[in-house]
């Protein structure tokens, strides 16, 4: 983490702490203690300064760090006085915006089946902007580099005289500078990896950024600016000795550590509070509902309030695609979507159908058409001649709907109260309550019978349950209602690539409700009680409505549990409205719900929710561990017993995929937080979107990566504290260490500080904490509250 953080402010000046004065305020506020500060500085090696020496350092130095490399477009830029570097970054944007466009221009500018490189070259040999605006000769200059794209960079690279150890940072101050595409081209490379194949495209972008360089070298060269650019190299490879800059971010980095410990030391104090409060029970009295969410920290929340109703109602966490690695084909489509999380690939492909094979084949001629429709209006508005008189007649029809939707008028279904209403009234109210009932059975037919019980096998096994079977069990999905929101999939689920749950969780329940498989797992040793009935539920995180599906499949001797779950889940959702109002704006509001629904539909607004802001701890463990502790929305919890997990493979698959997935999610918040201008989106309201994958903000520029500002911020205040992710495991250290040592990626993370990773005894109490290379040291919890 420190090498990354003075590799970033190096090459391009990125920020990966905060101001000092943030630090100051959280010493002052208690949040972090003096004790939190000493151990920072032994951890980095400054044992010989004193904390009041170090809160003395880090309030004379300069909060923005200064990028010691300059590419030739910045020095030619500030020599001339014309912004080349910006000319370079618009460029490239509007070509890559053209090439990777995914079906919202109506006229392509590029061919996408050309490699980068040859795409990018077909075009700048015939744009005139570069020359119109100064750069004499650039079109001549890129006509004669080599087609190849490795051989055009070797020509760059030789005429800015970079070579040997220059030529790594260079060219990673250059990617930087376009770090938005070169990000999304970067992900082409993951996507390829994964499916088995190699792509090349980032060589070939830095390529391209390579050739920019050599063709504004070649068209403003003269001896005034060979002696800058003379001066420029010289600082391409860090100097031996610290610099005030390195010696600043080093202050910032003890700060960051400090910051990191404190919210530690606080959570772990949290959890052995409650360790110490909490009593067995008297028996094990079998649960009434298990409800399975996904670990997603917004569930967090839902079900303290969901048990807070019934203390014979459980809530397990596991990932929200539920172990299954498919892909969606809704009805009309011709391509099928992946809904499992961007580690892997789907294994199956699951096709939307209905009941009747007449009512299937309509729908789908319906959508096929209403498609038709829709690309025919599309045409006419954004055709060269209609766009213009587009407006006049028909734009007026438009009027009274972006009326109220402008102000926010549009206004959700509202849910009938069922408070202390009888199990048979609640029943007879499904319809207004969300529950559908379409049947799942379709929906099984993309998975061979033989596979299924491996699925099912896996899903239970991951979930640490084998036994205790409640007679009802609910697969609880997440998604969210948006509107006029490019960021709307990341409010989705992303177990499941960014979309919603449904699909998961009604295949997974399908699977587990098949009588064959039910069969199996009981020869297996699932002791599957005959009486248990899995269930498919839906939580929108926007609004905290829970939606349950294919009621009518159920026995009929269930339909009064799942009216009363009904109920317990809509009282569910009003206490998690009403603790989300103060987060939201909403805390004087005479009516909460109804002001939380509002927000769902209207397309002016920039918060329908805060998503994961504020998430710092992934915690695998029994429930019992959390129960009884309000982590305030701010965990993701993963339901697991190493006691069930022989030979250790499901704590090996936990780490290598949720708790990798948990500490990308918090990085990302973490890093659009920290310096939002390079690895956020800035203002939400100026954005533009492009391509249909990505955004510009305002109508140029790099594409914008990250998180905008107002995911992280209220206006006032952040609402996400930059922590890196703190990792509690239920389980023994040994087997912990056998894992990272195996695992090179999830080593990565734990022994380089990228997380902090500490080990739960079976007491419950955080024993542990992980220091490196295999060496933990013990928690003294009597300290913690000090």
């Amino acid at each position: 983490f420190e090498d990354a953080a003075r590799i970033l402010a190096h090459a391009s000046g990125v920020r990966t702490t905060l101001p000092t004065s943030h630090y100051l305020d959280a010493l002052e506020a208690g949040l972090v203690q003096r004790g939190d500060l000493e151990a920072a500085l032994v951890a980095h090696d400054r044992t010989a300064t004193t904390v009041e020496e170090l809160l003395v350092l880090a309030d004379a130095t300069s909060d923005t760090p200064t990028p010691l490399i300059a590419t030739y477009s910045d020095v030619a830029s500030v020599a001339t006085g014309q912004d080349w570097a910006r000319l370079r970054t618009d460029r490239v944007s509007n070509w890559a915006a053209a090439h990777f466009d995914r079906g919202q221009a109506m006229w392509r500018s590029a061919d996408a089946s050309e490699e980068l490189f040859a795409s990018w070259k077909s075009e700048a040999v015939i744009d005139r902007t570069p020359d119109i605006l100064g750069l004499r000769g650039f079109r001549a200059t890129m006509r004669a580099l080599p087609d190849d794209h490795a051989a055009a960079a070797a020509v760059a690279l030789d005429a800015l005289a970079i070579d040997g150890e220059a030529v790594v940072p260079f060219v990673h101050a250059l990617l930087m500078r376009v770090g938005g595409w070169a990000s999304f081209v970067r992900r082409l490379a993951w996507d390829a990896g994964l499916a088995g194949r190699t792509d090349d495209a980032p060589a070939q972008f830095a390529a391209i950024l390579l050739a920019w360089e050599y063709g504004v070298r070649q068209a403003t060269k003269d001896p005034v600016l060979d002696a800058a650019w003379d001066r420029a190299r010289q600082r391409l490879v860090a100097p031996a000795e610290p610099t005030v800059a390195d010696e600043a971010l080093s202050l910032h980095l003890v700060l960051q550590d400090a910051y990191d410990r404190g919210a530690q030391r606080r959570l772990v104090a949290d959890l052995a509070a409650a360790s110490a409060t909490t009593t067995a029970p008297a028996d094990e009295q079998r649960p009434s509902v298990q409800a399975v969410f996904c670990i997603d920290v917004r569930s967090e929340v839902l079900r303290r309030n969901l048990e807070a109703q019934d203390p014979s109602i459980e809530t397990l966490g596991f990932a929200g695609f539920f172990g299954l690695p498919l892909a969606y084909l809704p009805l009309g489509h011709e391509h099928a979507v992946a809904q499992c999380p961007v580690l892997l690939t789907p294994s199956y492909v699951v096709a939307e159908t209905l009941p009747d094979a007449d009512a299937t084949a309509a729908a789908v001629e319906a959508r096929r058409l209403d498609h038709h429709v829709r690309r025919a209006w599309k045409s006419f508005k954004m055709g060269a001649v209609s766009c213009f008189s587009f407006v006049g007649p028909v734009g007026l029809a438009y009027l009274p709907k972006l009326v109220t939707d402008g102000m926010g008028r549009t206004r959700p279904t509202q849910r009938p109260e069922t408070e202390g209403l009888p199990a048979e009234a609640v029943a007879a109210a499904f319809p207004a309550l969300g529950v559908t009932s379409t049947g799942p059975d379709g929906l099984l037919a993309g998975i061979a019978p033989a596979d299924r019980l491996a699925l099912a096998t896996g899903a239970l096994t991951a979930m640490s349950l084998r036994g205790g079977f409640a007679p009802l069990v609910v697969l609880t999905g997440h998604g969210s209602t948006t509107v006029n929101n490019p960021y709307g999939t990341g409010l989705d689920c992303g177990a499941c690539g960014g979309h919603s749950g449904e699909v998961s969780a009604r295949v997974g329940a399908a699977i587990l409700n098949d009588p064959d498989v039910r069969a199996d797992l009981r020869a297996k040793g699932f002791d599957l009680a005959q009486d248990t009935w899995f269930l498919a539920a839906l939580h929108d995180t926007t609004t905290d409505d829970v939606q349950l599906f294919d009621v009518d499949s159920a026995p009929s001797s269930h339909r009064a549990r799942i009216a009363a779950l009904a109920t317990r889940l809509a009282e569910a959702g009003r206490r998690t409205r009403a603790e989300r109002a103060d987060r939201l704006g909403l805390a004087a509001s005479t009516d909460v719900d109804a002001d939380v629904r509002r927000r769902s539909t209207d397309w002016a607004q920039v918060r329908p929710e805060w998503g994961l802001a504020g998430c710092r701890a992934f915690i695998a463990a029994p429930r019992s561990v959390t129960r009884d502790v309000d982590l305030g929305g701010r965990a993701f919890l993963h339901s697991y017993d190493w006691h069930l997990d022989e030979g250790f493979g499901v704590l090996e698959t936990i780490m290598n995929a949720p708790m990798v997935v948990a500490s990308w999610i918090s990085l990302q918040y973490f890093a659009s937080t920290v310096d939002n201008e390079h690895f956020g989106s800035g203002n939400k309201t100026l954005h533009n979107v492009i391509g249909r994958m990505g955004v510009l903000e305002g109508n140029g520029g790099d594409l914008r990566s990250g998180l905008p500002w107002q995911s992280v911020h209220d206006g006032e205040k952040l609402q996400h504290e930059p922590l890196r992710l703190q990792v509690l495991l239920a389980a023994p250290t040994d087997a912990i260490d056998s894992v990272i040592a195996r695992h090179e990626g999830v080593r990565n993370l734990c022994d380089n500080g990228w997380l902090a990773l500490y080990a739960i005894d079976d007491d419950g109490n955080v024993a542990q904490r992980h220091c490196g290379a295999g060496r933990w040291e013990p928690v003294v919890t009597e300290a913690l509250a000090a």
